[in-house]
């Protein structure tokens, strides 16, 4: 039976801003209170999507969030029509407006962690909804995002959907953005490699001393419990604290896997060999042959990995067993980055080819081309069970974009977040959204 991976990405919604709220990342700080284009985020996101489509990949597609969140205010205090809880809360608290207002469920990246069927005890693939509860404003989509991925994955005798963990400090869990696989065939058992970024139990294991941990070691093996995976399956692994504190807040600024091959940056773990040998040796028991790309920091900076992204890109397998590599327009404009990129293309290893792909509005905001997606292992029966009507097709792409032309702004500030007319806007845009993609209803305003 044939099996694939197919990246879900995340559709950009209609309160794209750059609001500055993710502490620890560098670019959604520095670029706080500029005024972004959604129109324009949510066209470039859909650019990448199409283009590995007619490359032959898999290809989906997630919608975003209601927002702004109107009900999340509510429950902070604001009170009235929804028109007046918006105004209520620009006059007296600006910033859990914005908050309420973020379009940060595009890094669907941090939607979930996704174990493959072939990975676990029941033979089901596992989708645990990530509480992302380190930020406000990313810890209120959980419910949503549930619902979403219930009605793409929708048929229980294929797949499982587990609740996030609960949402305090200790358990931390910032998806699939910590959590890659590896595998000989996305078919077959693989090992799952979980990075967290501290222990909330065990003092044994250090901590970053200026930015915040996201990922807990408990968080991940309560996710490795609740998936019903193996223990000669699973590797966890340290991020250095060093780099979280040099802005790396997720796994995936610093490192990338895909088949049997991780590609990371030397300062990206502690331990490094220790962990690379419980990779190899595992993967081995599962018939694969691991291989580890190690960049090292004299070619490439941490801050050169911050700034482009280069660790934050897809690594896509092609039917000859090499690689595709899949990199933001950042990555070319940081000269040692490039210079790094083509003496690695050329080397005859496998990673062969590296593409690039313009996602200023997302990477502006934080995100780069592997924050916008979440791999989902699927044999063909399983694919055949998804809702077809998030699989992308050229009419899709097509209907898509004409949706977004129809219903985004093409210009966002602060101060248009404050307007009530916005919220009426983005639920008209959401409910025509879940009949183009045959969601049903999803979002609190179709069930309420």
């Amino acid at each position: 039976m044939k099996s694939y991976e197919v990246n879900f990405d995340g559709l950009v919604g209609p309160t794209h801003n750059y609001g500055g709220l993710s502490y620890g990342n560098v670019a959604s700080q520095s670029n706080s209170q500029q005024s972004s284009n959604p129109k324009e985020a949510a066209l470039q996101g859909l650019a990448k999507m199409k283009a590995l489509m007619d490359m032959g990949f898999q290809q989906g597609v997630l919608a975003p969030q209601e927002r702004p969140d109107v009900a999340a205010l509510r429950r902070l205090g604001f009170a009235g029509s929804d028109a007046q809880v918006i105004q209520q809360a620009a006059k007296e608290a600006m910033p859990l407006l914005v908050a309420s207002c973020s379009a940060s469920s595009m890094w669907v990246a941090n939607a979930a962690t996704v174990s493959p069927s072939a990975d676990t005890a029941d033979g089901r693939v596992h989708f645990t909804a990530a509480n992302l509860n380190c930020k406000y404003h990313r810890s209120i989509e959980h419910p949503t995002t549930s619902r979403v991925l219930g009605a793409m994955f929708a048929n229980p005798q294929h797949f499982a959907h587990h609740a996030a963990l609960p949402a305090v400090a200790q358990f931390g869990d910032e998806g699939a953005a910590n959590h890659t696989r590896f595998c000989r065939a996305y078919g077959e058992a693989g090992v799952e490699f979980f990075v967290f970024g501290r222990s909330a139990f065990d003092t044994r294991y250090p901590a970053p001393q200026k930015y915040p941990a996201r990922q807990t070691l408990e968080a991940s093996q309560a996710v490795a419990r609740l998936h019903g995976l193996r223990e000669e399956g699973v590797v966890y692994a340290q991020q250095n604290p060093s780099v979280i504190d040099q802005g790396v807040f997720h796994n995936d600024v610093i490192a990338v896997g895909n088949g049997e091959v991780l590609f990371y940056h030397e300062d990206a773990f502690l331990e490094t060999d220790k962990m690379l040998a419980e990779l190899s040796s595992k993967l081995a028991k599962v018939g694969g042959k691991f291989q580890s790309v190690c960049v090292p920091r004299s070619a490439v900076t941490v801050d050169d990995a911050v700034r482009s992204y280069l660790f934050n890109s897809q690594l896509l397998s092609r039917p000859d067993g090499s690689m595709l590599l899949i990199v933001p327009e950042e990555c070319r404009g940081n000269e040692r980055v490039w210079q790094y990129l083509q003496g690695l293309t050329g080397s005859g290893g496998v990673i062969r080819e590296v593409k690039v792909f313009d996602l200023k509005q997302s990477m502006q905001n934080g995100g780069g081309p592997a924050c916008l997606r979440l791999r989902v292992a699927l044999n063909e029966t399983e694919l055949a069970a998804v809702n077809p009507g998030v699989i992308m097709t050229a009419p899709l792409y097509e209907s898509l974009t004409q949706w977004v032309e129809r219903h985004y702004r093409d210009r966002m500030t602060e101060n248009d977040l404050a307007d009530p007319q916005l919220l009426l806007e983005c639920r008209g845009a959401l409910d025509e959204l879940t009949q183009i993609l045959k969601l049903g209803a999803v979002y609190p305003f179709q069930i309420n």
